[in-house]
């Protein structure tokens, strides 16, 4: 038996109309239905099953609609496309319509064979989405077989959520938690990244020598490593975490034929080897190459993206030189944090206590100094324990005094300071220690009443009465909330956090609800719960929302759908830190135009005030001149914070006796960090242009966002066809008052179609009434809320029932778009036939694993004057106009029926000048793929596009000048 069919043609089986796909044998056809999805790609056995030949059927003259039909129907059409014939394969089917500035990296990625990049563009701008849409790319074209993300376990559901969802990407989690229940799966010999083909792998997990060797051996093709700058050893000081994700990514990298994504806000942190380190898994020859030669940025220049907002903002404008601001995109940035620093004054009590504490620490301190460097360390890290512990809350300061300090297990001083610092200072990025915001400990070994006395006293503190922080606080949230802020209070540790949120409880009105989310639980919780709090919160418009989190939630995770301020109630030693909770809700998505930033800090307890302006005032000013976040230098402001602390505790042997400013050690530190903070800011800035990405032009990036536009329609079409659609099926609408162009949609009184389409995407609550659809202008959306893009399930739904009901000229209910119409309009002078054609092509890419055969689809509009046989074709741009023509005068049906049903007959007249619309569209596709891939003629050679003939015509439409004694009123 004889393949009959070829790729691309139409044949009828099981009842309905199917498009052949390349992947079909002799003796099995591998069919999709027309106008379907993958998800619907069926096998079909012609010895079994009859199949035949099939051309798409003509409208129905007798089947007319009105001046929206063909809009209607051609959206409908655009958005269902799954697999649009241009070069990026993977934008059709995604759940997510990028901003044109996200596109740059994904070119940049298919001008490589095998794609090694650094994407390093800043906080909040969407580099997850730049990193997926590059792996959904390649894994579409068939030049990437497996995807593995390693990041941390914090971030791990986060990632496969936004794979999932917006990238159609299922990928199983390996974790710590989790590989014993995958192990337990597994065939004999068989591995676990044998059998899982995307995976999401906790970085320190697999770093093990136990696990290392296997994830190498078997390791997939694409790997993305989140928060890269973690995973690189600077030199012989490098923390043994370091090292040992380097030697994990430098195995990775080895395989020149691994494709390679490392995704990072801070490429840079201040250490020149260490940036090499990074530059050099890219690729090697960046490790040693002169960065400022013309061969250096021209190398780096194709591996390297770093862009801060204000880049991105405006993009596509007519200062990119690209005299098209209809192009231009302006991204949904708040336009600024509002920064309110407030203070607060220890009660008398609290002041004794601490006086006391310092005291102690004092005695402490010179003591251990006396009994070797080991024993001082263990007293140095003990005493910034309790003094960092008291100034957060009565709790904390109470559980640090009872718990052993960690650095007392410690053999050595080196020992004690590598205990020590992760709990007590504000840098730690191990995976092991996610979620340790405890109380760090106080206690050494032969400590005893007196730590218990104090503790009893730090606990009777409790409350709003002995702590005027927690009272401060309460005053601070009250005004947020009175202006409508949904704030996160970020707590330094864990009992910090469960204490506030305990004394929160009741006392900030009747619709607040209040919740914790500390390292006390695990990712995948803290997510449930944040989700869960807003739930609460948002069934009544009146009610508010304060999250208190620890600083497991300051890295890496997106509450900007929830959440609009950020109080910090502990200071972090590291501004670098403040930034990161900052920018939990500072990015993409954000819906508030400022975002509220206000810092409490102690007046009176000689610590806070300073770090707050010698470290983080410093910080915003750096951030503001430059535009970018500068990392403070760790050695320098380590300095800073041990001279507050030493100064501390000397004032509290020697007494009220001078001031920290006049302190030697403070005056060296302070000159120290300043000179090295400058030098950082000043090597930033020459980063930042000679860094700059300069190997994709704005015009190029225009180009191809044209392209997307023409094939699949923009965001205002979607947004036009969305309202219009539900109207005419009579759901009831009702449009946010706040000037966003936002709407809600109650769908119960729709056709029985609709809700049955609906269902499976939005629920039954939003089917029956229950809770009205909430439908958004911006991609970046909330569990629940529909996004105004043609990728989202709910705006497929609609379109899918839209189109389907347009096909069927026998469906029940109402049906907005019509495959014909005739309309009596101001808009022309003669009369105008619209055709809407829908193109099948055959598409050969060639990739590094042979030829791949595809099938895509496209949808034009054609329109010409007269009748066919005489047709006068009009371009491209008029056709498009007739969309919006609107009608005049009424049109008697039987005129109508009888003018189109002419048209029709004559309609094989137009054939040929449809066969060689579609032989310019493949020869425009051709050099479409060849321009995005231009840089490897081994990626382009083997390509080629045809149209497969003949086109469907899916809606024929007839304008007539509404003064025509055509038109019968």
């Amino acid at each position: 038996m004889t393949l009959t069919y070829t790729a691309g043609s139409l044949v009828t089986a099981r009842g309905r109309e199917w498009v052949v796909l390349p992947e079909s044998a002799p003796d099995m056809l591998v069919l999709r239905p027309l106008g379907g999805s993958d998800d619907d790609i069926a096998a079909v056995f012609p010895a079994f099953e009859e199949v035949k030949g099939a051309e798409f059927a003509p409208p129905s003259p007798a089947d007319l609609g009105d001046h929206r039909a063909a809009g209607l129907l051609r959206s409908a059409l655009r958005i269902g496309f799954r697999s649009g014939a241009g070069p990026f394969r993977s934008l059709a089917g995604i759940a997510v319509e990028p901003r044109a500035y996200q596109l740059v990296p994904l070119l940049m990625a298919l001008r490589q064979k095998t794609v090694r990049l650094l994407i390093s563009d800043d906080v909040g701008i969407g580099k997850t989405v730049e990193a997926g849409l590059i792996a959904s790319e390649l894994l579409a074209q068939g030049e990437a077989k497996g995807l593995a993300v390693l990041c941390s376990p914090a971030l791990a559901e986060q990632w496969q959520e936004e794979l999932r969802t917006k990238f159609g990407l299922d990928a199983e989690l390996v974790l710590a938690s989790t590989v014993s229940r995958l192990e337990r799966g597994l065939d004999l010999g068989q591995s676990l990244f044998d059998k899982y083909p995307h995976v999401i792998v906790s970085t320190d997990f697999i770093k093990s020598t136990r696990h290392r060797d296997d994830f190498v051996k078997h390791c997939p093709d694409l790997v993305i490593v989140d928060e890269a700058h973690t995973c690189v050893a600077a030199d012989d000081t490098t923390s043994t975490q370091n090292q040992l994700r380097y030697e994990l990514l430098r195995r990775i990298a080895e395989d020149a034929e691994r494709h390679l994504l490392l995704v990072t806000a801070t490429p840079h942190s201040g250490k020149e080897s260490a940036f090499r380190n990074l530059l050099g898994l890219v690729k090697p020859e960046l490790a040693d190459v002169e960065l400022d030669s013309d061969r250096g940025r021209k190398l780096l220049s194709q591996h390297f993206v770093q862009r801060k907002r204000a880049d991105v903002r405006q993009y596509l404008t007519t200062e990119d030189g690209l005299g098209d601001d209809s192009l231009a995109e302006r991204t949904a940035f708040p336009s600024d944090r509002f920064f309110k620093d407030e203070t607060y004054k220890l009660s008398p009590s609290y002041r004794a206590l601490l006086d006391d504490a310092i005291a102690y620490a004092s005695e402490r301190v010179e003591e251990a100094g006396s009994q070797g460097k080991r024993e001082s360390r263990i007293a140095w890290w003990s005493a910034i324990a309790l003094l960092r512990s008291l100034v957060s809350s009565p709790r904390a300061a109470s559980q640090t005094l009872r718990t052993r300090s960690a650095a007392a297990a410690a053999v050595s001083a080196e020992e004690a300071d590598r205990f020590g610092a992760p709990l007590t200072r504000d840098a730690a990025d191990s995976d092991s220690l996610e979620g340790m915001d405890v109380a760090p400990g106080a206690e050494t070994d032969d400590a005893g009443a007196r730590l218990a006395e104090l503790a009893d006293r730090a606990a009777a503190l409790e409350g709003p009465d002995g702590d005027l922080k927690l009272k401060a606080l309460v005053k601070h949230l009250k005004a947020l909330l009175a202006d409508g802020y949904h704030p996160i209070v970020f707590c330094r540790y864990i009992p910090t956090a469960e204490y506030v949120a305990e004394h929160l409880d009741g006392k900030l009105g009747k619709k607040t609800v209040v919740r914790a989310v500390t390292g006390t639980i695990s990712p995948q919780q803290r997510i449930e719960r944040i989700e869960q709090l807003a739930e609460e919160a948002g069934q009544d418009a009146a009610a508010r929302r304060v999250l208190v989190a620890t600083d497991c939630l300051s890295e890496g995770v997106n509450l900007q759908h929830h959440f609009d301020a950020v109080v910090h109630y502990d200071l972090a030693w590291n501004p670098t830190r403040h930034d990161q909770r900052e920018g939990r809700v500072d990015r993409y998505g954000q819906q508030r135009d400022e975002v509220r930033v206000i810092t409490l800090y102690g007046g009176d307890n000689g610590i806070d005030g300073m770090v707050l302006d010698v470290l983080i005032k410093k910080h915003r000013q750096i951030k503001k001149d430059l535009g970018i976040s500068v990392s403070v230098p760790d050695e320098t402001s380590t300095g800073v914070t041990d001279a507050i602390v030493e100064w501390l505790l000397l004032r509290g042997r020697e007494g009220e006796q001078g001031t920290l400013f006049e302190a030697d050690a403070f005056q060296q530190s302070f000159a120290d960090l300043g000179a090295d903070w400058k030098s950082a800011a000043e090597r930033e800035i020459r980063s930042r242009s000679r860094f700059a990405q300069r190997s994709i032009h704005p015009e190029e990036v225009a180009r191809e966002v044209l392209a997307i536009r023409d094939t699949l329609g923009r965001a205002d079409e979607v947004n036009v066809f969305v309202r219009t659609s539900l109207a005419a099926l009579e759901a009831h609408l009702v449009t946010a008052g706040d000037g966003s162009g936002d709407f809600t949609a109650e769908v119960s009184g729709t056709s029985a179609g609709l809700r049955d389409a609906l269902a499976p995407v939005v629920g039954s609550a939003a089917v029956e009434g229950a809770r009205p659809i909430p439908f958004r202008t911006t991609s970046a959306v909330a569990r629940g809320e529909a996004a105004l893009v043609r990728t989202d399930p709910v705006v497929g739904a609609i379109a899918a029932h839209v189109l389907n009901s347009a096909l069927d000229s026998q469906a029940d209910g109402r049906r907005p778009a019509r495959r014909c119409g005739v309309v009596a309009t101001r808009a022309v002078d003669t009369r105008t036939t619209l055709l809407l054609v829908r193109y099948r092509f055959h598409l050969t890419l060639p990739s590094r694993q042979g030829e791949k055969q595809l099938v895509a689809e496209d949808a034009r509009l054609l329109a010409f004057q007269g009748s066919p046989k005489n047709a006068v074709w009009l371009p491209e741009d008029q056709a498009h106009a007739l969309l919006t023509a609107q009608a005049a005068d009424s049109v008697d049906p039987d005129h109508g029926e009888a003018m189109v049903t002419r048209v029709l007959g004559q309609l094989p007249a137009v054939t040929d000048h449809l066969e060689q619309y579609g032989d310019t569209l493949s020869a425009e596709l051709h050099e479409s793929h060849r321009r995005v891939r231009r840089a490897s003629d081994e990626i382009v050679r083997g390509l080629r596009v045809t149209a497969q003939k003949p086109a469907d015509v899916l809606g024929v439409y007839v304008y007539l000048p509404a003064a025509s004694g055509e038109a019968a009123v």
